[in-house]
């Protein structure tokens, strides 16, 4: 039986604790924190290491109809951008994401990612554009970058420089915490 008060964790290896162990990771983290907080909310971590917008968009209504979710944390676009997919596919892809979760009830927070400069600065503004242009045109909050306060910190990275190690994860939370805290209801 799915909870009204469930929040639903939408995103790739970024969410899906990669390379670390799951309760290291910043969606237990958060568990953890909603429950010490008693806010009452359960979380179902769909992520998926590797996920595209496009697989995302495949897998989302099968989870809005057995989750239910409240809130949808929507964390998808960083493997489109590593394999240099169009970003207009990135684009309506999480359009159609965040349309399908307003839809079915669910208020979205957009997570914002970006890509390394090695994909030309065309590429990377256009990519980076994506994540507010969606939050402007469906009123969306935006974490305007999930890895702001690790990616440049060697200390909080695992070896490959894309994936936040647990001393990081923390800090991942931080950077989300303050968009996703005016959603909640206790």
């Amino acid at each position: 039986m799915a909870s009204s008060r469930t929040i639903l964790v939408f995103g790739d290896s970024l969410s899906a604790a990669y390379g670390i162990r799951p309760e290291q990771g910043w969606v237990a983290l958060l568990t953890q924190r909603l429950q010490t907080q008693e806010y009452g909310y359960q979380i179902v971590n769909a992520s998926v290491s590797g996920e595209t917008s496009s697989g995302g968009l495949e897998r989302l209504p099968r989870a809005l109809q057995l989750h239910q979710p409240q809130i949808v944390v929507l964390e998808l676009g960083g493997n489109d951008g590593l394999r240099g997919l169009p970003v207009s596919d990135l684009r309506e892809n999480l359009g159609q994401m965040v349309r399908l979760s307003q839809a079915a009830g669910a208020r979205v927070l957009l997570v914002g990612i970006r890509v390394p400069p090695n994909y030309g600065a065309r590429y990377t503004e256009e990519f980076a554009s994506v994540f507010p242009q969606l939050a402007a045109e469906y009123h969306l909050p935006l974490v305007p970058f999930l890895l702001d306060k690790v990616a440049l910190d060697p200390s909080r990275m695992q070896q490959d420089g894309t994936h936040p190690n647990a001393a990081g994860e923390p800090q991942v939370l931080e950077t989300l915490w303050p968009y996703l805290k005016p959603l909640l209801k206790k």
